[in-house]
């Protein structure tokens, strides 16, 4: 579907010089003399190699058509993360680095959305609260109010985050997928 130079937003992925384009920054430029511009940065989706591109507000680019199904994680081996369809009980198997970090959030069963383009897996979505347990915290210390009030801390899954001096270890908390940061205490 092609779009015009000035709908890029952070996230799309773009069809460009005949390879798929995830966008990372845009930013809108109106210089005094000429035409105005946008000022793309984009990494490649199977190179992972970066490229800046500046298209002309009169352009247009082609936007990506992807496909999303819904899927249910099962587990993982060395390599992959294996998931099934609900409806058809197919099962796929995701590379870990296309996931990232934020597969250590996945627990079994847990629904998750997966982006396909030409029939490949190329990202998977979460959902946007998780529940995780705190493993181990430090002390929060009385008075400390003067530097910032949040403490490391270790997830159940491995990940570390900050919390409030209020969490202790063994507490439940939700956790933003998407910025692997706490919302709040269950």
């Amino acid at each position: 579907m092609k779009i015009n130079a000035g709908e890029i937003r952070i996230g799309m992925l773009l069809e460009y010089k005949n390879d798929l384009w995830q966008v990372l920054k845009t930013q809108h430029v109106k210089p005094g003399k000429g035409g105005a511009f946008a000022q793309v940065e984009m990494k490649s989706v199977g190179k992972n190699t970066k490229l800046n591109e500046r298209f002309r507000s009169s352009e247009t680019v082609e936007k990506a058509s992807l496909e999303e199904t819904d899927f249910n994680y099962l587990y993982d081996d060395e390599n992959n993360y294996i998931f099934m369809n609900p409806e058809t009980y197919d099962q796929i198997e995701i590379k870990k680095d296309i996931v990232g970090k934020k597969g250590k959030l996945m627990t079994e069963n847990l629904e998750v959305s997966v982006s396909f383009y030409n029939d490949n897996p190329i990202s998977v979505e979460l959902p946007n609260q998780v529940t995780c347990k705190i493993e181990t915290t430090d002390v929060a210390l009385k008075g400390q109010t003067v530097s910032s009030s949040y403490k490391p801390a270790t997830l159940d899954n491995g990940l570390n985050i900050l919390v409030p001096p209020f969490i202790e270890s063994g507490d439940e908390v939700i956790i933003d997928t998407r910025t692997l940061e706490y919302i709040k205490k269950i």
